[in-house]
């Protein structure tokens, strides 16, 4: 990572995802296009690449979007997350490193956090969470420990992405795993944190 950053902590001037695009979007977070990466259709069974993906995925990745813009309301890095278990959100969270004075305050992990508080357990085996970025290493390390059975993420990070993007560490052979699946409102998801970067030009 350069200088020990992630995509949520970056300055717009620097080594930053907003600074890795070419093309018509150079300047801007990259497009994702739902067929040019396999980690955006990839489900629990990793040899079958069906899709298990429902109007309810999308609906909750609104709710993230939501949460992202109030990240984005109080300077930090617009990325929002949560964690649905049984049908009910038992845990949200954006990014708030700056505001925290916390390197470790991603979106996931707030939203994990605030989901075991929740529960009262640090495992919650059965949760899916929905983040609008491409979880990140430290990130991925929470969900794992935290035993989330599926990750739902809406546009790549292309920097520090570890479900597919610079690494993929949910196709490692660790002791748990996460189903993952990408590209939900990707645009959307994109678009937001493209204004944001472009507003502090």
């Amino acid at each position: 990572m350069a200088q020990g950053r992630t995509a949520r902590e970056l300055d717009p001037g620097g080594d930053s995802l907003e600074s890795q695009s070419s093309g018509p979007n150079r300047g801007g977070v990259p497009r994702v296009d739902a067929s040019d990466h396999d980690v955006h259709r990839r489900c629990a069974d990793r040899g079958t690449g069906e899709a298990r993906l429902t109007a309810e995925d999308e609906a909750y990745m609104r709710r993230a979007l939501a949460l992202a813009r109030r990240a984005g309301e109080a300077g930090e890095v617009p990325v929002g997350a949560l964690v649905v278990r049984d049908g009910t959100v038992i845990g949200e969270g954006w990014n708030r490193p700056v505001g925290a004075a916390d390197a470790t305050s991603h979106a996931e992990t707030e939203a994990i956090r605030a989901a075991c508080r929740g529960v009262a357990n640090y495992r919650l085996t059965g949760a899916t969470l929905y983040v609008t970025l491409e979880p990140c290493l430290m990130c991925t390390g929470a969900i794992f420990h935290a035993r989330i059975d599926r990750v739902v993420f809406g546009a790549r990070d292309p920097k520090t992405g570890v479900a597919g993007s610079v690494l993929d560490l949910y196709a490692t052979p660790l002791n748990h795993h996460a189903a993952v699946e990408g590209g939900v409102l990707a645009d959307e998801c994109g678009a937001l944190l493209r204004d944001f970067f472009a507003a502090r030009r």
